[in-house]
């Protein structure tokens, strides 16, 4: 066998630590969770064995069968069988079992052992296995299965180097018979289980006393909300000392760099009115979406995540959803794009579809600092009832709308399509875990980096762009407004303030809405940029939110902040509604109800708000 056609694919039951395998043996970082459904899609890479055997190793989604029910277990069943377009079949076949639940696990082991091809048994988690008092006879299984059997503990730094021994073994053919029948292959994993797995006293432990209060129905959501209540204070009340550090990091370099250059040159306009008065305002906003996913990488470690979505079961079913549809929802809270990819654990195509529509609705990171800078500049920062941040509390009631509406859009599907099927949620729940801090510390550098690449990269480069537009023309001569009014960027503004006026949004809003069509944070360095090339440079440099806060009416910015629940302006997004369900239409539909939504919702807002303060 040449080294080139060493292929080999991690298979097995959601949420076994294949990813953390996967992540163990080729240096990758991809993204693991304490939930099942984490990986939707065929992940690839490469190693080498301490021999100098070179591999491709395939991390590919969990399946709890090889007769797919959803688009995920799809990609697994066709690669295993070889069907996959572009796919050569593995050589080898790793079949990651959880040894804290074997008995789940072995039925599907039994099904890949049915293909006939070459493959060995990694019985991971086999610490924790340890410390529930199960005993497993790995070599007795061996022999019962026909098949090598290694023990492995992914998290481990050395937890997988018994599976990498053995790679550099031969790989025979499996050697027992499997049953074809599912009722006698059930018989199998029985007997498997009665001579080879030995469990020790059945006592109540501590995730049975925690998930006694977790899974309370009254106790537990009562929990869940006091948890996400937390949350939002804590990303307003903790990150203010960091901004405001930033905020003067960001100034000092501004004025040292900029007074280099002769004032009044073009060089000079684009770093001042540009780059630092654009990049900066998003950058600041940092410290609060480092705090959100600190709070977010944390629940998923733990494994309360699956929790809560067994708690929200029976409330999003009324609504047409099911728990199911929860950590797709919950993925959208960092990004829509991974939530909704993350649809494809999902079966029914009809509730596939709906959670698909209404993950944009879930308030993403890019919303952040668009939330952060309206709600610094327009609501006081002060403590109500003697305990909470009122600007914590605001942000929460942002958060909250955005899952409200979810909830009625889903209702109103359900109405629409007169859906009153039953169901039942099946769902395995993990045993909760202490986050690992090193862990914990790499998911906040990847998101860091994701930030600053976003910075860096599509906001520098709208920034840059919108500078240009704001920039030229220049002003006819004998003008006496500000130079903008004149350019591209000012045309364009002031063409459409005619369709966002009656929604109290001025020019240089309509003008930030553009190019946050591409990542929706751009609108705040867009309104950095709009309002430098305005006249006022020195007032951005130093506080955005000061200047819109003077110059904004109060229900301008919540007609604003009302927008941004909706926000159907991303780019990424409406491309994978489009890819995931093949279809244009329901693409343009998801744009047109999310623009309907969010121009009603501010609409609203305005003139309830200007009613009220008048």
């Amino acid at each position: 066998m040449s080294e080139a056609s060493s292929r080999i694919a991690l298979v097995g039951n959601p949420n076994c630590g294949k990813t953390a395998l996967f992540n163990q043996l080729t240096g990758s970082n991809q993204k693991v969770a304490n939930y099942a459904g984490v990986t939707v899609e065929r992940k690839e890479g490469r190693f080498r064995s301490p021999s100098g055997r070179s591999f491709q190793l395939l991390d590919l989604p969990g399946a709890y069968s090889l007769d797919a029910t959803s688009p995920d277990e799809e990609v697994t069943r066709d690669v295993c069988l070889g069907r996959l377009p572009g796919e050569a079949l593995p050589d080898l076949l790793v079949c990651v079992a959880d040894a804290t639940n074997l008995r789940l696990h072995l039925r599907f082991v039994l099904e890949v052992l049915a293909l006939g091809r070459p493959v060995v048994l990694a019985l991971n988690m086999m610490d924790a296995a340890k410390r529930k008092g199960i005993a497993i006879d790995s070599q007795l299984l061996a022999q019962k299965l026909g098949i090598p059997v290694v023990e492995t503990v992914a998290v481990d730094r050395q937890g997988a180097q018994a599976l990498v021994a053995q790679l550099e073994q031969d790989w025979p053919q499996p050697s027992a018979l499997v049953a074809g029948d599912i009722q006698a292959r059930h018989q199998q994993v029985r007997e498997l289980m009665r001579d080879a797995v030995r469990q020790g006293p059945v006592v109540h432990s501590l995730d049975d006393k925690i998930d006694a209060l977790v899974l309370h129905p009254v106790l537990g959501l009562g929990l869940l909300a006091v948890l996400m209540f937390f949350i939002f204070q804590a990303v307003f009340s903790w990150a203010e000392p960091v901004m405001d550090a930033i905020t003067d990091g960001v100034s000092a370099v501004g004025a040292w760099v900029t007074g280099f250059l002769p004032a009044g040159s073009a060089l000079h306009s684009l770093l001042a009115d540009g780059i630092f008065a654009g990049l900066g305002n998003v950058l600041v906003f940092m410290p609060q979406i480092l705090i959100l996913f600190f709070f977010i990488l944390t629940l998923e470690e733990s494994g309360y995540l699956p929790r809560a979505a067994y708690l929200l079961d029976r409330l999003m079913f009324k609504a047409g959803l099911t728990g199911r549809a929860f950590i797709p929802l919950l993925s959208s809270f960092a990004c829509a794009v991974p939530g909704i990819m993350a649809t494809r654990s999902i079966q029914d195509p009809r509730e596939r579809l709906i959670t698909i529509l209404v993950a944009p609705l879930m308030t993403c990171s890019a919303r952040l600092p668009v939330y952060a800078l309206l709600i610094a500049a327009f609501i006081p920062h002060q403590t109500v009832w003697g305990l909470f941040n009122l600007q914590g509390l605001v942000l929460f009631g942002l958060y909250f709308a955005g899952i409200l509406s979810a909830l009625v859009v889903s209702l109103v599907l359900k109405w629409v399509r007169k859906d009153k099927r039953e169901h039942a949620l099946m769902m395995e729940l993990p045993a909760y875990r202490i986050p690992n801090p090193r862990d914990l510390a790499f998911g906040l550098l990847q998101r860091a980096k994701i930030f600053l690449r976003r910075v860096g990269g599509i906001i520098f480069a709208l920034t840059v762009i919108l500078w240009f537009l704001s920039s030229f023309p220049g002003a006819p001569e004998g003008a006496t407004g500000p130079a903008i009014d004149y350019s591209f960027a000012g045309r364009l503004g002031h063409a459409l303030a005619y369709i966002f006026a009656p929604v109290g949004f001025n020019w240089q809003i309509c003008v930030a809405l553009v190019p946050g069509m591409a990542a929706r944070e751009v609108a705040v360095s867009a309104l950095g940029t709009v309002y430098a090339m305005s006249g006022s440079e020195d007032a951005v440099a130093n506080q955005l939110g000061m200047l819109i806060g003077a110059q904004w009416s109060l229900p301008t910015a919540l007609a604003l902040l009302a927008w941004y629940v909706y926000a159907p302006q991303c780019i990424s997004t409406l491309a994978v509604i489009r890819r995931e369900t093949n279809s244009w239409k329901v693409m343009l539909g998801a744009m047109a109800y999310l623009f309907a939504l969010a121009y009603g919702a501010a609409f609203a807002t305005f003139h309830i708000a200007s009613s009220l303060l008048a």
